[in-house]
């Protein structure tokens, strides 16, 4: 670097870290700070991190130090460190460490023991509510069942103790995956520099401390290939967890697509089909199934007794929930967790960490639309105004009815029917909330409706009129959050959202961003005045941070 040219890091004493993207080294300083720092925001000039105890513990658990952490800072920083900004790291990271969970030598079959030098952190832990009923104590010995490895460590991390999970885990075996050259479907199949960088921190040296962790990466920008990519480097049984069976039919057909590997060593295991061969998908639903709330797993079982070697965990931000909280403890030696975004609305990403591992490798959305690799989008926000008969009915509803009453503005369904006019040239989805207003929006769209009561087969066949241009629009629900791949779906109008919920709004704008040749659009539709704006803010905020030029138009105005 030039001596007079400005470093691209400025270090501020509130632990945030704000990267100038025109900097010539600002992709090397990146590189450098995302083991140990949160992306926060990319917008256009500056974009912003954050040093978190999470981030922190991340960075312990792949082998980071406090000095290299503060040398970093050093290194790249534009002014001096603010005094007292690396107080704190040393303690935050020696906390990781403290309590180690290992295999017990007296029953090592289904028993876990953590080991816990320190009196205090010991006495801390005894007396935890929230472990008790998983935690057996005998003396100063705390054992713990097998299947409460994940739920444990969970726990743990909530109150700040990290847990370094020592105990072993099984190898898998071998099995030759290798990446085609040429699709079967036809066409060269050319791995992106970001899918390698995005695997290669993953796998790592293949050593300890590597081949496990999150990869976030945007919709449409080739998560699956990252997978698969890391398949191939490791060569071992897989297991795929996947969101629902559509998704698992996707990933299936993308392994025949683009590996050498043979219809009969690719199954799945769903509600509508359950085989097993050395690279299974399956859904987290029939993972996590039980007959009732005392019974034991039936398919859990079933998977912890085949000798995988890879897990990966697709939609991983989806893990932390109650009901898929079980399927964490399918821990292999390697693990990946893949998801276009780490967020909650709940807070709880780093349940993530726990379960599955810390996040490897993360790109800000942007800088792939950039370099082509994924659609730009353009994201309006249309305000209308709720009609005259409804303005008092909303003013004296309870807070939830407001909500609904706001979504489900029946001038919502003049306006999508004036998009679509508009906007004929592109393959548009309309995503809702309320399956009453989507229904008569698909009635009056003569479109099709894809909801979470259609049967799988029915919606197959409804993507694959749409892949195919036989079908130009499709209303879809909340099923259309997750896994959907719609190659050439161009525009997406959004009629009603989830309170606001940012993860949602990725998720959906995800759908749109496979690159195209052309602009992706993105409407929301928002009625004015109401509690629906205050939620449609949150939403705004996030594809703001990301990057996209929001605007707020009113529909009069639009026209």
């Amino acid at each position: 670097m030039a001596e007079n040219t400005p470093k691209a890091l400025v270090v501020q004493s509130d632990r945030t870290l704000l990267l100038d993207v025109h900097c010539e080294s600002a992709d090397k300083v990146r590189q450098a700070i995302i083991p140990f720092a949160e992306l926060e925001k990319s917008p256009e000039h500056i974009h912003t991190y954050r040093i978190t105890p999470l981030s922190l513990w991340n960075a312990a658990s792949a082998g980071f130090t406090p000095q290299g952490i503060v040398k970093v800072l050093c290194e790249y920083s534009r002014y001096e460190i603010p005094a007292g900004i690396t107080e704190g790291f040393s303690l935050l990271m020696s906390r990781y460490g403290k309590i180690r969970m290992v295999q017990d030598e007296e029953n090592p079959a289904d028993k876990l023991v953590l080991i816990i030098q320190d009196k205090s952190i010991r006495a801390e832990i005894g007396a935890l509510k929230a472990v008790e009923k998983y935690i057996e104590k005998k003396d100063d010995r705390f054992t713990l069942a097998l299947i409460n490895r994940g739920t444990v460590k969970r726990e743990l991390i909530r109150i700040g103790w990290p847990v370094q999970d020592e105990a072993p885990l099984s190898k898998g075996e071998d099995l030759d995956i290798k990446l085609r050259t040429t699709c079967l479907s036809g066409g060269t199949f050319t791995l992106r520099d970001y899918q390698i960088t995005a695997a290669n921190s993953v796998t790592g040296s293949g050593g300890e401390g590597a081949g496990y962790g999150v990869v976030v990466l945007p919709c449409g920008s080739g998560k699956t290939i990252v997978g698969m990519l890391i398949m191939s480097i490791l060569k071992t049984n897989t297991l795929i967890l996947t969101a629902n069976v559509a998704a698992a039919h996707q990933w299936i057909q993308e392994l025949l697509d683009k590996t050498e590997l043979t219809k009969d060593q690719i199954a799945e295991y769903s509600g509508d089909s359950k085989s097993i061969a050395p690279v299974t998908v399956a859904t987290y639903q029939i993972i996590a199934w039980r007959p009732d709330k005392k019974s034991d797993f039936p398919h859990f079982r079933l998977f912890r007794e085949r000798s995988w070697g890879l897990v990966i965990y697709d939609e991983v931000h989806l893990l932390p929930a109650p009901v898929f909280r079980v399927t964490a403890e399918l821990q292999a030696v390697r693990r990946l967790g893949l998801t276009a975004t780490l967020i909650r609305e709940d807070g709880e990403e780093d349940a993530v960490f726990s379960l599955v591992g810390p996040k490897r490798y993360d790109v800000p959305w942007k800088d792939l639309e950039s370099k082509g690799w994924i659609a730009e989008a353009l994201c309006t926000e249309i305000r209308l105004d709720l009609p005259e008969n409804l303005k008092i009915p909303y003013a004296v509803a309870p807070p939830r009815e407001k909500y609904r009453i706001a979504s489900e503005n029946p001038l919502k369904e003049n306006i999508v029917l004036q998009l679509i006019e508009n906007h004929a040239d592109d393959q548009i989805l309309v995503i809702g909330q309320y399956l009453t207003q989507l229904n008569f929006l698909a009635k009056i769209l003569n479109a099709p409706i894809i909801t979470g009561k259609t049967p799988n087969a029915e919606r197959e066949r409804i993507y694959g009129s749409f892949k195919r241009g036989e079908v130009q629009v499709i209303v879809v629900s909340r099923v259309a959050n997750f896994a959907i791949d719609l190659p050439d779906a161009s525009m997406a109008v959004q009629v009603s959202g989830s309170f606001g919920s940012r993860q949602e709004e990725a998720q959906r704008l995800g759908r749109i961003l496979r690159p195209k040749g052309r602009n992706a659009w993105f409407f929301s539709l928002v009625s004015r005045y109401t509690v629906e704006e205050e939620f449609a803010a949150n939403r705004q905020k996030f594809l703001t941070e990301q990057g996209y030029k929001y605007s707020i138009q009113h529909w009069m105005d639009y026209k």
